[in-house]
């Protein structure tokens, strides 16, 4: 009897009512928009993140060329006003009145500042082993007293660097 049991339990189908079975399509329905959202969702994600990524890579690369554009800028500019400090060296040499000179020296003065806040140094290489990357050599001259040859002798022109960016080489005579 336990065996009719069982057997009619396994022959019989469970019958399936029309509520149950649009219950289920429906179920199996929202799954399938669950997945197509879930994947729609990690697609957007993935979207916004790559152009977070490149907004902040554009806002990098902008900002360099804008300090790049500035500091060019602020190099043309001083190359034009670095002759004026030429011609206060110039004036100082020429043996002037005390006072004059003075003036001129507080003038030379105020003009080293501003080029300090600028963050320009002055090259002088005189003395010093000839470097290519600071100077350039306008003459060679021969060596006296024991001189060692490819030293700065003297210098024509004093250069400048802001940083590490040469402005203006200096001009300068070199020992043989």
């Amino acid at each position: 009897m336990e065996q009719n049991k069982k057997e009619k339990a396994q022959a019989k189908p469970e019958k399936v009512s029309a509520k149950e079975k649009a219950l289920i399509e429906e179920n199996e329905k929202l799954i399938k928009e669950l997945e197509t959202a879930k994947a729609e969702s990690n697609d957007f994600k993935d979207k916004w993140m790559r152009n977070v990524a490149e907004f902040d890579n554009y806002k990098k690369r902008n900002a360099k060329l804008w300090q790049d554009a500035y500091n060019e800028g602020k190099s043309d500019v001083l190359l034009k006003i670095l002759p004026v400090g030429d011609n206060l060296d110039m004036a100082l040499s020429m043996g002037l009145d005390e006072k004059t000179t003075e003036g001129l020296k507080l003038i030379k003065k105020k003009f080293l500042d501003v080029l300090a806040t600028l963050e320009v140094e002055e090259i002088s290489p005189e003395g010093q082993p000839f470097d290519p990357n600071f100077a350039e050599a306008i003459m060679q001259v021969e060596a006296v007293d024991g001189e060692e040859s490819d030293t700065v002798k003297q210098v024509f022109q004093k250069g400048y660097k802001m940083k590490d960016k040469v402005i203006r080489y200096a001009k300068v005579s070199v020992i043989k």
